[in-house]
């Protein structure tokens, strides 16, 4: 079926149903950011493939809101279907939710799959449209009702992230948990997020491509935890490990049960925003619901100094990978056909060489010219797929999953003449990320605190990006970590010591081009005077700028000194692993300006 007949196929049904409007969102059971391709619900019913966005279809409309990073990729996506766009964040656009509140009325109803519907978003629906009279209908799964050829459920096997990269046991994790459990004065702790439960048990998984964690729920007690999960998935060394270390393996569809047996009188802590509405309902009346923010989610963003030493190792195998990978692509195209797509595969080959990969921690991005103006581009055979010229720019956004870290870096790449705009907005790209990775700041300051600083170079010559400045990183787990980002979207999260971010500004512009410079930091404590502690990034991320993207002129001494002095870290830290002729390349990439 194509996407009109999708729509309709969704409208017969709601029609049979009693459904006036139908939420379709970006989710699975455990709101996840990246989905197996079982739950790919909304890009199945609408044929936008970002990895973010809500659709909501009535008998009349058929509406997708997505986000900056997707308002271009969305509009060639659309093209020849009746779904319209609604860009989020631009002036004119009503949320989904304002949407819906404008255009239901108190005799309508509004429907959507509670499995994957996150309860706090139910609480935000019945804080508008729900006092207006609009009824809910939460327990239909209508797409899945219609995509007949939909993918079966992961079945990947589960296995043991050992004390050597983690630092600290599982059992040594569950305490911490139940401390954090004490202060909030509560006596179970429910979990739906993978990246948290993989983090609080050392499981990892293959369930999601690019994210190693394993479809499950969990639940701790004061003196039991449990892991419901797919036991087909669970060898016994992965067994033995979790009953080692207290905890008790139960079937995955088990979860509401349990869940409907804790005693009235408890008090349940969960994150609404990361358990579905289909389990929060199950938890007994009798209980206190606490609401926060995952404690696992604050816990694992603090990185212990095991894992950020291994992170380090893990940054310099991937730069190996990166430069291995540049030098190749200078000595390749214009000889060979070099594609979006073989130039992507060629990277991750060059990662496969490394010890420990495991896998690509996202899709790379592979964008040539004016591809690279789409955020989160990705590069097909049959559909998009340009052949690389000794001309203009390529992007590539990129990263791996290896058993010592996760990483992920961006390199915008001169393949041959370039305009003075382009190289203009290539060395206001650099200033911006030398400005924030060299900032000093106060202990105590939050992203938001500090995006301007990366953001006030392209200002001042009146550019801008649609998307966030940095987003934390996970240890063997997503490649998008919370609770902590860098962006003009407001945010509490103290910057800590232990914490990795990313610091990425860019340039886009539509049908011309994209330019982002990536590097992934870890928060140190810098001097501390009178007025506090102050604290400083240190760069994980070891792979050349490239120099022929850069006008000299538009950048201060400050600025030289600090790219130079990064460049000559680089060849130091990389060079050891290459051979002769790549070393010469990475010799003359990292040469002083």
């Amino acid at each position: 079926m194509k996407v009109n007949e999708r729509i309709n196929s969704l409208r017969n049904l709601m029609k049979e149903r009693g459904i006036t409007a139908y939420i379709i969102p970006t989710y699975d059971p455990h709101q996840s950011e990246y989905l197996a391709d079982h739950y790919k619900a909304r890009v199945w019913i609408s044929g936008f493939t970002g990895s973010a966005g809500t659709v909501v279809v009535t008998q009349k409309e058929a509406i997708l809101w997505a986000d900056g990073r997707y308002f271009i990729q969305a509009e060639k996506q659309l093209t020849g279907s009746e779904v319209k766009l609604f860009k989020m964040g631009i002036p004119g656009f009503p949320t989904y939710k304002e949407w819906l509140n404008d255009n239901l009325k108190a005799v309508d109803t509004l429907g959507f799959d509670g499995k994957i519907f996150p309860q706090s978003d139910v609480v935000d629906l019945e804080e508008t449209i729900g006092k207006k009279g609009v009824s809910f209908i939460d327990e239909y799964d209508l797409v899945g009702e219609i995509w007949t050829d939909r993918p079966k459920m992961p079945n990947g096997k589960a296995f043991v992230h050992d004390v050597k990269y983690t630092g600290k046991t599982a059992k040594e994790k569950i305490e911490e948990v139940r401390k954090e459990m004490t202060k909030k004065g509560a006596t179970h702790f429910l979990l739906g997020s993978l990246d948290d439960i993989a983090w609080v048990y050392n499981i990892r998984g293959r369930d999601v491509a690019c994210n190693p964690v394993i479809i499950s729920y969990a639940l701790i007690s004061q003196n039991k935890a449990w892991l419901f999960v797919d036991k087909e998935k669970i060898g016994d060394n992965v067994k033995n490990y979790l009953n080692e270390n207290g905890v008790e393996i139960e079937d995955y569809d088990k979860v509401i049960q349990y869940v409907k047996n804790i005693e009235n009188g408890s008090k349940v802590f969960l994150d609404a925003t990361k358990v579905n509405r289909w389990l929060y309902k199950g938890i007994p009346s009798g209980c206190e619901i606490i609401n926060g923010t995952n404690i696992t989610t604050e816990l694992k963003a603090v990185k212990n100094s095991v894992e950020i030493e291994n992170q380090k190792n893990a940054y310099i195998k991937d730069g190996v990978a990166l430069v291995k990978f540049l030098h190749w692509l200078d000595g390749n195209v214009g000889k060979i056909k070099v594609t979006e797509v073989s130039a992507a595969e060629k990277l991750e080959d060059f990662r496969r060489q490394q010890a420990g990969f495991i896998e690509p921690s996202f899709d790379t991005i592979a964008a040539y010219k004016e591809n690279a103006a789409m955020m989160h581009y990705k590069a097909e055979e049959g559909k998009s797929n340009y052949e690389l010229k000794r001309e203009k720019m390529l992007l590539v956004d990129s990263g791996g999953q290896y058993y010592d870290g996760t990483t992920d870096t961006t390199r915008t790449i001169v393949l041959g003449d370039i305009t003075e705009e382009e190289k203009r907005d290539f060395t206001l790209t650099l200033k911006s990320h030398i400005n924030l990775i060299n900032a000093r700041f106060l202990y105590g300051a939050t992203g938001s605190n500090l995006d301007a600083i990366a953001r006030f170079p392209l200002w001042q010559e009146g550019l801008d990006y649609k998307c966030g400045t940095g987003h934390g990183v996970g240890f063997l787990l997503n490649v998008h970590e919370g609770p902590h980002r860098i962006s003009t979207v407001p945010n509490t999260v103290r910057l800590e010591k232990g914490m990795v971010v990313t610091i990425e500004p860019g340039v886009y512009k539509a049908g011309k081009h994209g330019i982002r410079i990536e590097n992934v930091v870890v928060v140190k404590e810098d001097i501390n005077t009178d007025s506090g502690q102050f604290m400083k990034f240190e760069t994980l991320s070891y792979c050349p700028i490239d120099l022929d993207g850069i006008d000299v002129s538009l950048l201060t001494e400050e600025e030289r000194k600090w790219l130079n002095h990064y460049h000559e870290e680089v060849y130091n830290k990389i060079s050891p692993y290459l051979a002769e002729e790549e070393k010469e390349w990475l010799r003359k990439a990292t040469r002083n300006i």
